[in-house]
């Protein structure tokens, strides 16, 4: 008996190899019918014996591309249609655009072999690429993801590479950017060097290894941007690169040629491992292992090195002429967008680079490095972008078209279509007017792509976000979300949670209901409903967006509200502070847990200011890496008083920092406890920036697991503001269904 079948696959399917899977698993099973990219992903129909249309549809499944990620699956049999071979259809331009774009994914071991084999005509190629790996969301201009709507739509391939493409049994059969040094792009160095083409890339590549060595500092044109690169181990040139990059504290992140290069400089599990060598391909936040080698000024004060592997062609034949560690940081200035333009380029960074290692492949978007950690053995991303971004998250109800904005640091925008939150790589800081431009581009560039008439915007409560000021200038109907419900919703959306639970939420800053800045609470959720069940004990915040950045501040704020004038006196702060606080000038209100981790770095004199957001408490995470203890302070329902008193009585008697870093760790754990027991829900979510800190998580996760307690963390969408875009969109289709 004869079946056909069409099957619909919603995801990011396409640029995987997908379609020519389906051809050779058809052309083996002997089936007729056909397959086509569609504006929502990828349709085909399936046409013979039922027993082998089954068989189709269980391998269909079981052996499909490993980059592929499939969201939905319809399947409808439908009366024999007689078809006379399988055959690959041109791409369906569609109107509904959902089809999730792919990320850029890390060169894959084939095209690793390809570029190391000198027989094979790629040999030493920067731009080799295949189904399997190569530029995916930093090329595409439009979907479906065909090569006339990539940035490699002007490079005619040449015969070779179209025979390639044009063969199924080919792995690089309708690989998008294919290409070979005969008709793609080439590298070359500026200044002094004209475009290289064939094996004069190994005189680029040797005069960039060549600066490198001599401490020079080289703007890299890479996959997603430009990177600035300096020999890691070289104090002097790393220190100028922070000076001429205006990036005084905030850690570098690290390229090393090859795992084991990673594992004689930190300390890295297996999950750790899996991590660097997936294809994301991200930085990871390891433990170093002590041994020397690795610029001081590299990490600074922070308790990781931020690690990755080589992911393009290009990376992976430069560390061939350099293999040692260099750092890899974003092109750009500090609190700048990363730049992805040549001339941009020169003009930006011509007072930072001595050399510039340019390509001719032009770049549709920027896209930032990835930031990973592993916690209690899953992965969190802490910056969402190359290798993750723009993969949707799938929802279980149907959403209105909103577009959410997020919030004023670390910016994502999102937008909400069907079942599915597509949220945009990462931004950053909007503090900028360059910034700004480019977080303005990001939510052009991403309605482009499908299609996108938002009916709604949502934004945070804050009014003076710079995301928020578009979102009123925008003329949409405007739906404004409170900061740390968004962080809560964000974690029950990644994690697929609804009805009722506890959401924990803590961070830095976020604009409260009632006027004040909030960043220490909880909130019991039933449905859309969050109602707001216990908070930190609110204190000042003397000098106001001044005492985000220095903590003193706030530890002084703490001592005066328990001794008044006489405390801070005292104290090694400042008495003009006194006059400030008593008369409540310029002393806003928050109960933010972001800035008591402030307070008490500086009460034990360990970090007195934020150079970058989060210093003191990364600080704080650091003293107690080795530390195992269950030891608590005091902090019955959340009054910081009885903690303050106890570390300052710690301090007086010599307790090392260590030691009362974890006592404080496991107050803030206890004290989820303990709101957990009065709150009745098994279901607990922690989101927030707070909760990048691993010791935290762990000892929470431990606490309330051993009760009964099933604590949800975010795994693929950020903890800290990268996330709440996710958020927002969720809170407001509730408000608008």
């Amino acid at each position: 008996m004869c079946e056909r079948v069409r099957v619909s696959l919603a995801g990011a399917v396409q640029g995987v190899g997908f379609r020519p899977f389906v051809y050779r698993l058809a052309q083996e099973l002997g089936l007729k019918g056909w397959v086509m990219n569609s504006s929502t992903g990828l349709v085909l129909e399936i046409e013979g014996p039922v027993e082998l249309v089954q068989r189709f549809l269980d391998r269909l499944d079981a052996e499909r591309p490993p980059a592929s990620v499939i969201f939905a699956r319809e399947v409808s049999i439908l009366s024999p249609a007689g078809f006379e071979r399988f055959e690959i259809l041109p791409s369906d331009p569609g109107v509904d655009k959902t089809a999730g774009v792919l990320p850029d994914l890390a060169t894959c071991p084939l095209c690793i072999a390809d570029i190391t084999d000198p027989a094979n005509r790629r040999f030493r190629y920067p731009f080799t690429n295949c189904t399997n790996c190569g530029p995916r969301f930093t090329i595409l201009r439009d979907i479906p993801y065909d090569r006339p709507n990539t940035t490699m739509s002007a490079f005619a391939m040449c015969d070779r590479c179209q025979q390639e493409y044009s063969e199924p049994s080919n792995r690089r059969f309708h690989a998008q950017p294919n290409a070979c040094p005969v008709c793609g792009p080439h590298i070359w160095i500026e200044p002094g060097h004209s475009k290289s083409e064939g094996s004069a890339t190994d005189s680029c590549l040797r005069t960039v290894a060549e600066a490198l060595r001599r401490g020079r500092i080289v703007a890299m044109k890479g996959i997603g941007g430009f990177q600035l690169l300096v020999d890691a181990r070289n104090d002097e040139a790393v220190t100028r690169l922070r000076r001429l990059k205006h990036r005084e504290e905030k850690p570098f992140a690290l390229m090393m040629p090859s795992l084991n290069m990673v594992r004689f400089y930190c300390v890295v599990s297996p999950a750790e491992e899996q991590l660097l060598l997936s294809p994301a391909a991200p930085i990871v936040l390891l433990r170093p292992n002590g041994r020397p080698g690795i610029s001081q000024q590299v990490a600074r004060f922070s308790p990781f090195l931020g690690v990755m592997l080589p992911y393009s062609p290009l990376h992976h034949l430069l560390m061939q002429e350099f293999p040692y560690p260099v750092v890899a940081t974003s092109g750009n200035q500090s609190d700048e967008p990363i730049a992805i333009d040549n001339q941009e380029a020169r003009e930006r960074l011509g007072a930072v680079a001595d050399l510039f290692l340019m390509h001719d492949r032009p770049i549709a978007r920027p896209c930032d490095d990835s930031v990973t950690r592993i916690q209690c053995g899953r992965q969190t991303v802490l910056r969402r972008a190359r290798g993750y971004a723009p993969l949707p998250i799938p929802v279980s109800i149907n959403l209105p078209h909103i577009l959410a904005v997020g919030g004023h640091l670390k910016n994502a925008i999102a937008i909400a279509k069907g079942r599915q939150v597509f949220l945009s790589q990462h931004v950053g800081d909007l503090d900028t007017a360059e910034a700004r431009a480019a977080f303005e581009r990001a939510i052009e560039d991403l309605c482009r792509i499908y299609q996108f008439r938002p009916e709604y915007v949502a934004c945070d409560l804050h009014p003076d976000y710079a995301s928020t000021q578009w979102a009123c200038s925008s003329g949409l109907p405007l739906i404004g979300v409170q900061h740390h419900q968004a962080h809560v919703a964000a974690c029950a959306a990644e994690n697929n949670l609804r009805g009722s639970y506890l959401g924990v939420a803590w961070d830095g800053t976020g604009l409260g209901t009632d006027g004040t800045i909030w960043g220490g609470e909880f909130f019991l959720v039933q449905g859309t409903t969050f109602t707001r069940i216990a908070h930190l004990r609110p204190f000042r915040l003397p000098g106001g967006e001044t005492a985000v950045k220095e903590g003193w501040r706030c530890a002084a704020a703490l001592l005066w509200e328990m001794h008044g004038s006489e405390g801070v006196a005292e104290s090694p702060y400042k008495p003009f502070l006194c006059k400030m606080l008593t008369h409540s000038i310029n002393t806003p209100i928050t109960t933010s847990v972001g800035r008591l981790f402030d307070a008490v770095a500086s009460l034990i004199g360990l970090a007195h200011r934020n150079y970058f957001e989060g210093q003191a408490a990364m600080q704080l995470e650091r003293e107690i890496a080795n530390l195992h203890t269950a030891e608590t302070y005091p902090l019955p329902g959340g009054d910081w008083a009885p903690l303050v008193d106890a570390i300052q009585s710690d301090v007086r008697n010599g307790v090392a920092p260590s030691w009362i870093a974890a006592r404080f760790h496991n107050a803030l754990a206890c004290w989820i406890l303990e709101v957990a027991g009065q709150a009745g829900e098994k279901d607990v979510i922690l989101s927030g920036g707070v909760f990048q800190n691993a010791y935290l998580v762990s000892r929470v996760r431990t606490l309330l697991e051993e009760r009964g307690f099933r604590v949800h963390t975010h795994q693929c969408v950020p903890p800290n503001d990268g996330g709440i875009a996710l958020g927002q969109a969720l809170i407001a289709a509730g408000i608008q269904r």
